[in-house]
């Protein structure tokens, strides 16, 4: 069961997002944060989430900026500006009377809720599911369009069979975010979940955030999995680990 919403973005366009709902007893609320262009209906995203709330776990998953059903353009966003969304996306549960007390985020999303849980003072975990250390790391997905992107300031950008344009401050922003101090001041519980045979994102980053961070912190190899998660029942195991491992935070 899952009801639509919208807010809007910090930036102006209005996000479509859906809440899953779960069926039998509310355990607490979560905001979850999708991949680099994956959008909240990706295979993933919705897959966790649901089974999040199978757990008891209601969750708001939502498009970023020109994703899905989101208006603006997804040009127009950047790292910054999916930090600032997922904070807007708790705000707007805080304000439903939906206190969010759990952030998860897959890929280029687990990087961004470890950014937006400083800004969240209602969150108290945060799991992250094959993120990156270094957002920059997105640039393999266009580095042979770097030099025009740098000379002519965009570029038409393939994603997912969508075409979009990725613009000069996009990869600008992500060249300058840091996310190791983040990390080790990140003053919540950290779960930390990635596989060893990700191709996509390799398991030496979850190696450096858990590095980086302190306690309370814990890590959870998904071995035999895939970066997207799209064997059977893959999403659905990362979304019961993370169920138990949040409980005393919910």
């Amino acid at each position: 069961m899952a009801e639509r919403v919208s807010f809007p973005s910090t930036t102006g366009p209005i996000l479509a997002g859906l809440v899953d709902l779960p069926e039998n007893e509310l355990r607490g609320w979560a905001v979850f944060a999708h991949g680099f262009t994956l959008g909240k209906d990706s295979p993933a995203a919705s897959r966790i989430c649901k089974q999040l709330a199978a757990e008891g776990i209601g969750v708001l998953r939502f498009d970023n900026l020109g994703l899905g059903d989101s208006e603006g353009d997804w040009g127009d966003g950047s790292f910054s500006h999916k930090v600032a969304d997922t904070v807007r996306a708790v705000e707007f549960m805080n304000d439903s009377d939906r206190e969010v007390r759990l952030l998860v985020g897959h890929s280029f999303g687990g990087s961004a809720v470890i950014a937006a849980a400083h800004d969240c003072p209602s969150v108290a975990a945060v799991a992250s599911i094959g993120a990156p250390y270094e957002p920059g790391h997105v640039e393999k997905n266009y580095d042979a369009l770097v030099a025009r992107i740098e000379a002519e300031g965009e570029a038409p950008f393939l994603a997912g069979g969508k075409a979009l344009t990725l613009k000069r401050h996009f990869i600008e922003d992500v060249r300058t975010a840091d996310l190791r101090e983040q990390i080790r001041t990140l003053r919540r519980a950290l779960l930390v979940m990635h596989s060893p045979t990700d191709n996509t994102v390799g398991i030496a980053n979850a190696s450096e955030i858990f590095r980086a961070a302190r306690h309370p912190r814990s890590f959870v190899s998904l071995e035999g999995a895939d970066h997207l998660l799209t064997g059977k029942n893959q999403a659905a195991r990362a979304a019961r680990i993370i169920s138990a491992w949040a409980d005393p935070y919910l």
